[in-house]
C-alpha cells in the first residue's frame, strides 16, 4: 500500500521519507521549492524546473529525475503543462501545477497500486492510453477539411492547414522526447524497476512509437490537402485566364476592325450610306463565328 501525501499534509510528513514504505507525494511546482529539500529531493532537481526545455531522464545516483512536457489535447495551441518527477527506492514525487490528467490519475491509483514503481507505469500508461482516439479526431478534422475544398464548401483553407501542421509537430516533438524517456527507461540504470516492469516500459515504448508513426502519417495527410487545395487553386487560376484569354481572342478581330477605319485618312466607305450598318454588322458575324467556333473545340 501506498501512502499519499500532499502539501496540506506537510506536519505529517515522514522525517525519512525513504524509510518509511511507499510514499507518494502530490505537489504544486512551487510547493516542491519549498518542501524539496524537506523530502530529501536535490536542489539541482528543485531549480530545474524552473528552466524550459524538453521532456527527459535522468539517472544520478539512487534516484531518477524526469521532465515531461505534456501537451493539453482539449488545445494544443496552449502551451504544455510542465511536470517533474522525482523517483527514488519506495518514494516519488509528483511535481506540477494545474494538471487534471495527473490529478485524475493519482486519485485512483494509490489505492489500487501496489508500489511507487507500478504507480509511475500506471501514470505513463494512463498518459498514453487515449491518445489513438485523440489523433483520430484530429484525421477527422482533417478529412473534413478536405472534403469542404473538394465540394467547394470552403473557399480558402490556408488558415486551417497551418494551425494542424503546428498542432502536428507539437506532438511530433513530445512522442519523439517520450521515446527517448523510454529508452533510458529500458536501461534502468538505477535498478529500480524488476523485469515485469522492464517488459511493461518496452510496451510503452512501442506505443509511443505507433503514436509518433500516426503523428506523421497526419503530417503527410495534411501535406496532401495543402497540395490538393494548391492544385485546385492553381486550376482556379488556370481557368480565369482562360477566360481572359477567349474574351480577347474574339475582340482582337474587331480590334483590326477598329484598327482600320481609325486611320487618318479619307476611306470610300465613309461617304457610304450604309458603310456604317455593314461593319456593325461585319463585327456582329465576327463574333458570332468566333464564340461558335471556340464552343464547338470546346475551349469556352
Amino acid at each position: 500500500m501506498i501512502s499519499y501525501f500532499t502539501a496540506k499534509d506537510a506536519d505529517a510528513f515522514p522525517p525519512s521519507p525513504q524509510q518509511n514504505g511507499d510514499i507518494l507525494y502530490r505537489l504544486t511546482l512551487k510547493e516542491l521549492t519549498v518542501y524539496g529539500s524537506h523530502l530529501g529531493v536535490p536542489d539541482r532537481i528543485i531549480q530545474e524546473y524552473a528552466k524550459s526545455g524538453p521532456s527527459k531522464l535522468e539517472s544520478h545516483n539512487g534516484f531518477d529525475y524526469f521532465c515531461l512536457n505534456v501537451p493539453d489535447f482539449s488545445d494544443l495551441t496552449a502551451p504544455m503543462n510542465r511536470t517533474i518527477i522525482y523517483f527514488a527506492p519506495h518514494f516519488l514525487v509528483f511535481a506540477s501545477d494545474d494538471n487534471p490528467l495527473l490529478d485524475n490519475i493519482l486519485d485512483e491509483a494509490p489505492a489500487e497500486t501496489a508500489s511507487v514503481q507500478k504507480l509511475l507505469l500506471t501514470f505513463f500508461d494512463r498518459l498514453t492510453r487515449e491518445d489513438f482516439s485523440q489523433l483520430e479526431d484530429l484525421e477527422q478534422e482533417i478529412s473534413d477539411l478536405e472534403e469542404a475544398l473538394i465540394t467547394s464548401k470552403k473557399q480558402s483553407c490556408i488558415k486551417e492547414i497551418v494551425l494542424l501542421r503546428k498542432k502536428l509537430m507539437k506532438l511530433r516533438r513530445y512522442y519523439e522526447q517520450l521515446a527517448s524517456l523510454f529508452d533510458v527507461m529500458e536501461e534502468n540504470l538505477n535498478g529500480l524497476l524488476d523485469k515485469r516492469d522492464l517488459r511493461f516500459v518496452h510496451i510503452l515504448s512501442g506505443r509511443v512509437d505507433r503514436l509518433d508513426a500516426n503523428v506523421c502519417n497526419l503530417r503527410d495527410y495534411v501535406t496532401q490537402v495543402r497540395e490538393a487545395y494548391q492544385a485546385q487553386v492553381d486550376i482556379n487560376l488556370n481557368s480565369l485566364m482562360k477566360l481572359f484569354t477567349v474574351i480577347t481572342a474574339i475582340f482582337s478581330p474587331l480590334s483590326l476592325v477598329a484598327g482600320w477605319y481609325g486611320m487618318n485618312f479619307d476611306m470610300p466607305e465613309y461617304h457610304w450610306m450604309l458603310g456604317y450598318p455593314i461593319v456593325i454588322g461585319v463585327s456582329g458575324i465576327i463574333i458570332i463565328s468566333c464564340i461558335i467556333l471556340f464552343k464547338k473545340n470546346k475551349w469556352l
